[in-house]
C-alpha cells in the first residue's frame, strides 16, 4: 500500500466514523474506499468489519453521558447484538455474497422513512426492559450488520426510536454500542476464518476511532429534527443506490 492510499483510507475512515456515529452510515463510505484501493469485494467487506470495531470504541467513549445508567438494557440488547453479529458473519462465510441483495434496499428505505415518523412524549433516557420484539429486531439487524452492514445503523436507529420515547442522542448511543458488539464478534470470526487485509485495517481504524469519538457530541448538540431528516435522506439515497445495483 502506498503512502497516498494510507492517507486516503485514514481520511475515509474519519468521514465514515463521523457518518457512523451520527447516522449509522459508516460502511457506505469506507467499503467503496476499500474497493477503490484494489481490495476484492469479500476481502473489503471483512476488512471493513474489523476496522469498524474501532469506530464502536470511539463512539462508546464519545457517548458516555448517554450510556450512563443503561447497563440493564445493554446486557439484553448487547447479547442480542453479539449473537446476531456472529450469525451474520457465519452467513457471509457460507452463503453467496448476493443473498440479501434484493431485500436490503427495501429494508433501508423503510427504516429511513420510519426515522421521520413523529413520536409523542420524548424523554431523555429509557432504563427499563425492552419488549421481546425489540430484542428480536436488534438480533435481526445485527445479523445484517455482521453479514454486510451498509446502513445497519439506520435500521437499528429506526427500531430503537420506534420502540421507546427516548431522545435521539440516547437511541443513537445504544445503537452505536450494540453494533460495536455485533461488529466485534463478526470481526473475530473473520480474523480466524477469512482474509483480513491488515495494512488497510490500520489507517481505517485510526480514522474510524477519531470519527466515532466525535460523532456522539455532534448528535448531542445538533437540533434533533433536522438531524433526523438528514439521516432519513441519506438512508434513502443509500437504498436507491443499492436498489439500482440489485435490480
Amino acid at each position: 500500500m502506498s503512502g497516498l492510499e494510507f492517507v486516503l483510507l485514514m481520511l475515509a475512515g474519519l468521514a465514515a466514523g463521523l457518518a457512523g456515529g451520527v447516522a449509522g452510515l459508516a460502511s457506505v463510505i469506507s467499503y467503496p474506499a476499500l474497493l477503490a484501493v484494489g481490495l476484492p469485494p469479500v476481502a473489503a467487506n471483512v476488512t471493513n468489519t474489523v476496522a469498524l470495531v474501532f469506530s464502536g470504541l470511539g463512539s462508546a467513549l464519545g457517548a458516555r453521558p448517554e450510556l450512563r445508567g443503561q447497563g440493564r438494557r445493554m446486557r439484553t440488547l448487547g447479547l442480542a447484538g453479539t449473537l446476531g453479529g456472529a450469525a451474520g458473519a457465519a452467513l457471509l462465510l457460507v452463503t453467496p455474497a448476493d443473498a440479501f441483495e434484493r431485500a436490503v434496499p427495501v429494508l433501508i428505505g423503510l427504516a429511513s422513512l420510519a426515522v421521520l415518523i413523529p413520536r409523542p412524549g420524548v424523554q431523555s433516557q429509557h432504563t427499563g426492559s425492552d419488549a421481546r420484539w425489540v430484542v428480536g429486531g436488534v438480533f435481526a439487524v445485527s445479523v445484517y450488520g455482521g453479514y454486510f452492514g451498509a446502513a445497519a445503523g439506520v435500521l437499528m436507529l429506526a427500531l430503537l426510536l420506534r420502540a421507546t420515547a427516548e431522545s435521539l442522542p440516547h437511541s443513537n448511543a445504544i445503537k452505536n454500542a450494540v453494533l460495536a458488539l455485533a461488529n466485534g464478534i463478526a470481526a473475530l470470526g473473520f480474523i480466524w476464518f477469512s482474509d483480513v487485509r491488515w495494512l488497510a485495517v490500520l489507517p481505517l481504524a485510526i480514522g474510524f476511532f477519531a470519527g466515532g469519538w466525535l460523532g456522539p457530541p455532534l448528535v448531542r448538540r445538533l437540533p434533533a429534527r433536522p438531524l433526523r431528516l438528514a439521516i432519513a435522506l441519506a438512508g434513502l439515497l443509500v437504498a436507491t443506490r443499492l436498489a439500482l445495483r440489485a435490480y
